[in-house]
């Protein structure tokens, strides 16, 4: 696993062979944040990496810039290996959390520039994440939320998409979160108001 760019560019860590993650190829990361220059600027905001996996993502922000990293990560095993590599970039900017990705989302209080999510393929819920992570207020107004997924789902139809990239077999949905929001009125009418 290596780390494509910024301050800690270069920098690899071996994952161990007994790990069932399947982490984002270099190839698919190096061309996805290359696409994400383009919505959103990295510096000094507030990032979540929802099933972190080997934290290669999350890594992969904090060197392009970012202040604050939270990762999420359920596997015993992949928790203490993100902390290892953390340990070895000498950094207390990603908050690693032991938990379930999907309890996560429904109970966060917090609010994010951008939020990525890898869950696994053959995850039962996955085609539900996007609308969970975009129908809550996890979000801020106009930011990006980054989906990886397999060729067998799309997402288009939902109102926050704004493109896909294939890569492989590998799939990003990127969506940009509205930038005001609806509100309800006492006479039923709805009028924007900004957040």
């Amino acid at each position: 696993m290596r780390i494509i760019t910024g301050k800690y560019k270069g920098r690899r860590f071996e994952i161990p062979r007994t790990f069932k993650a399947r982490p984002t190829t270099d190839f698919a990361k190096e061309n996805l944040f290359n696409v994400l220059m383009g919505y959103i600027d990295l510096e000094d905001i507030r990032a979540l990496d929802l099933f972190a996996g080997t934290g290669s993502i999350s890594m992969e922000l904090l060197s392009r810039g970012c202040r604050e990293v939270v990762s999420v990560e359920r596997d015993r095993d992949h928790c203490a290996f993100i902390r290892k590599c953390l340990t070895k970039l000498d950094t207390n900017q990603v908050i690693l959390i032991p938990g379930d990705a999907l309890r996560y989302i429904k109970n966060c209080r917090e609010q994010f520039d951008i939020v990525f999510a890898d869950p696994p393929y053959s995850l039962e819920q996955l085609p539900d994440i996007p609308q969970m992570v975009l129908g809550g207020d996890m979000l801020k107004p106009g930011g990006i939320f980054v989906f990886e997924h397999g060729h067998n789902h799309s997402f288009t139809h939902l109102p926050q998409f704004v493109e896909q990239r294939e890569y492989g077999s590998v799939n990003f949905s990127i969506f940009r979160q509205q930038e005001t929001k609806e509100e309800e009125r006492t006479d039923g009418q709805t009028t924007p108001t900004d957040d």
